[in-house]
């Protein structure tokens, strides 16, 4: 009988729910003195510390599923230190070897897997524990919080038939997720942050020694480097209209990169502010449309 690839989701993301609503039948997986009840939770710090790839071939963009470093037929040791994503492929060339033994041919490949899986897990630590501690706070304002996981939203996107974007998942976490979505015509805002810039007063060389002279006024004829300004430029040689991200110069003529390209000294006199500067980019994604049958 052929599986296909909505019936194996549907399965996982039944999987994922009856794994959070049964606690007690789920495996016996600890990471940092707490049962890991899902197979959610347990991906959680494998993909923070494996970087969310095969730990034998380094394979990327593929499914992954956890594998025992140590087997557990011999160890018996189901801790997340033990646990790492392997590709199928590797996954099922390695079977119930040792690593030692499996990696033998790899001496260096072999050391580094085992140095990493002694890696502390303070980062991924510090995200799970904020995760649980803002869900827990939510609840307290009696408002409706619902807690979801990646095996339903994929689920939900598949069943509805739409793309794969960021934007599009989220309205699918959860089993509040409407049945039909109508998306004709969405245009997403996409927000990237870029940061605020370097506080360091002046750049220097591989010697620690200042290179360049000490930062110049932040603010020049009320423009910051960082502003979305248009540029009309109505005389001279660069003549048009330029929107883009502005570096000031204390000479009043301005750089200012746009989307094809860098213009360099155009007057203040002809820009106009779009956006402040506050740390983020802001742009229009592409519309959505309704998925075809």
């Amino acid at each position: 009988m052929t599986v296909t690839p909505q019936q194996r989701i549907m399965g996982q993301a039944g999987r994922y729910e009856g794994e959070l609503d049964a606690r007690k039948r789920a495996r016996p997986v600890r990471w940092r003195g707490k049962a890991l009840s899902s197979l959610d939770d347990m991906l959680i710090p494998l993909s923070f510390k494996w970087g969310r790839q095969c730990t034998y071939c380094g394979a990327t963009g593929v499914p992954l599923q956890m594998e025992h470093i140590h087997a557990r037929s011999e160890s018996r040791d189901d801790r997340v230190c033990n646990l790492c994503p392997a590709c199928e492929t590797c996954n099922q060339a390695k079977g119930t070897q040792d690593i030692s033994v499996f990696l033998a041919h790899k001496p260096n490949l072999l050391k580094r897997v085992l140095a990493q899986a002694k890696v502390p897990l303070r980062d991924a630590a510090a995200v799970n524990a904020t995760r649980w501690a803002l869900s827990e706070r939510l609840k307290t304002f009696g408002l409706p919080v619902e807690c979801g996981s990646g095996g339903v939203t994929k689920y939900n996107r598949v069943t509805r038939g739409l793309e794969k974007r960021h934007w599009l998942d989220a309205v699918c976490v959860g089993r509040s997720t409407p049945e039909t979505l109508d998306i004709t015509g969405v245009v997403p805002l996409l927000i990237s942050a870029t940061g605020h810039g370097c506080r360091q007063m002046c750049l220097m060389d591989r010697y620690g020694f200042p290179r360049t002279k000490p930062k110049a006024l932040k603010r020049v004829q009320g423009f910051q480097t960082g502003d979305l300004v248009r540029a009309v430029v109505t005389t001279g040689t660069k003549q048009g209209t330029y929107v883009g991200r502005v570096a000031v110069r204390a000479t009043g003529f301005f750089d200012i990169t746009t989307a094809t390209g860098k213009v360099q000294g155009i007057s203040h006199r002809f820009c106009t502010t779009v956006q402040r500067v506050d740390g983020y980019h802001y742009q229009k994604g592409e519309a959505a449309f309704p998925p075809t049958a």
